[in-house]
Protein backbone atom coordinates (compact mmCIF):
# COMPACT_ATOMS: atom_id res chain seq x y z
CA UNK A 1 0.00 0.00 0.00
CA UNK A 2 2.00 3.00 -0.63
CA UNK A 3 1.95 6.00 1.77
CA UNK A 4 0.20 8.95 1.41
CA UNK A 5 2.15 12.19 0.26
CA UNK A 6 4.10 13.74 3.93
CA UNK A 7 3.17 10.93 5.76
CA UNK A 8 5.23 8.86 8.30
CA UNK A 9 3.71 6.07 9.73
CA UNK A 10 1.07 3.74 7.39
CA UNK A 11 -2.07 4.73 9.15
CA UNK A 12 -2.15 0.89 10.24
CA UNK A 13 0.69 1.07 11.98
CA UNK A 14 -0.23 4.06 13.75
CA UNK A 15 -3.28 2.88 15.24
CA UNK A 16 -1.26 -0.43 16.53
CA UNK A 17 1.22 1.51 18.16
CA UNK A 18 -1.25 3.72 20.10
CA UNK A 19 -3.79 0.95 20.17
CA UNK A 20 -1.12 -1.02 22.24
CA UNK A 21 0.28 1.81 24.48
CA UNK A 22 -3.00 2.39 25.09
CA UNK A 23 -3.74 -1.09 26.34
CA UNK A 24 -0.47 -1.11 28.37
CA UNK A 25 -0.98 2.14 30.00
CA UNK A 26 -4.34 0.95 31.43
CA UNK A 27 -2.59 -2.30 32.38
CA UNK A 28 -4.63 -4.51 30.30
CA UNK A 29 -3.93 -7.65 28.27
CA UNK A 30 -5.05 -8.07 25.00
CA UNK A 31 -7.50 -11.14 26.01
CA UNK A 32 -8.64 -7.89 29.12
CA UNK A 33 -9.19 -5.42 26.17
CA UNK A 34 -10.93 -7.89 23.83
CA UNK A 35 -13.64 -9.05 26.07
CA UNK A 36 -14.30 -5.92 27.01
CA UNK A 37 -15.10 -4.82 23.51
CA UNK A 38 -16.19 -7.47 22.39
CA UNK A 39 -13.53 -8.84 19.99
CA UNK A 40 -10.89 -11.47 19.58
CA UNK A 41 -8.08 -11.52 21.28
CA UNK A 42 -6.08 -12.42 18.34
CA UNK A 43 -7.88 -9.53 15.99
CA UNK A 44 -6.31 -6.99 18.88
CA UNK A 45 -2.93 -9.01 18.01
CA UNK A 46 -3.09 -8.02 14.46
CA UNK A 47 -4.53 -4.41 15.08
CA UNK A 48 -1.91 -4.05 17.28
CA UNK A 49 0.68 -5.10 14.92
CA UNK A 50 -0.99 -2.96 11.86
CA UNK A 51 -1.65 -6.63 9.96
CA UNK A 52 -5.31 -5.20 10.19
CA UNK A 53 -7.22 -2.51 9.24
CA UNK A 54 -10.03 -1.14 12.34
CA UNK A 55 -12.84 -0.33 10.68
CA UNK A 56 -15.21 2.31 12.13
CA UNK A 57 -17.70 -0.17 14.28
CA UNK A 58 -14.41 -1.46 15.54
CA UNK A 59 -12.75 1.36 16.99
CA UNK A 60 -16.25 2.73 18.22
CA UNK A 61 -15.98 -0.18 20.82
CA UNK A 62 -12.28 -0.27 21.59
CA UNK A 63 -11.92 3.29 22.44
CA UNK A 64 -14.58 2.82 25.71
CA UNK A 65 -13.03 0.07 26.67
CA UNK A 66 -9.87 1.71 26.85
CA UNK A 67 -11.64 5.04 28.45
CA UNK A 68 -10.61 7.71 25.59
CA UNK A 69 -13.38 9.08 23.25
CA UNK A 70 -13.47 8.04 19.77
CA UNK A 71 -12.24 11.82 18.97
CA UNK A 72 -8.96 11.45 20.96
CA UNK A 73 -7.94 7.75 19.98
CA UNK A 74 -8.46 8.96 16.25
CA UNK A 75 -6.39 12.54 17.11
CA UNK A 76 -3.34 10.34 18.64
CA UNK A 77 -3.62 8.40 15.78
CA UNK A 78 -3.67 10.69 13.30
CA UNK A 79 -0.59 12.22 14.91
CA UNK A 80 1.20 9.12 15.11
CA UNK A 81 0.80 8.54 11.43
CA UNK A 82 2.02 12.45 10.70
CA UNK A 83 5.54 11.66 12.70
CA UNK A 84 8.60 11.67 10.48
CA UNK A 85 9.40 7.56 10.20
CA UNK A 86 13.04 7.10 11.56
CA UNK A 87 13.35 3.28 9.83
CA UNK A 88 15.05 2.98 6.39
CA UNK A 89 13.44 4.48 3.36
CA UNK A 90 10.88 2.84 1.46
CA UNK A 91 11.62 1.64 -1.69
CA UNK A 92 9.35 2.31 -5.28
CA UNK A 93 8.76 -0.25 -7.10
Amino acid sequence: MPQAKGMGVEPEIAFGQVLRELRKGRDLSQEALALESSLERNYVSLLELGRNSASLKTIFKLAPALGISVAEFMSMVESRASEKHSGKARSKG
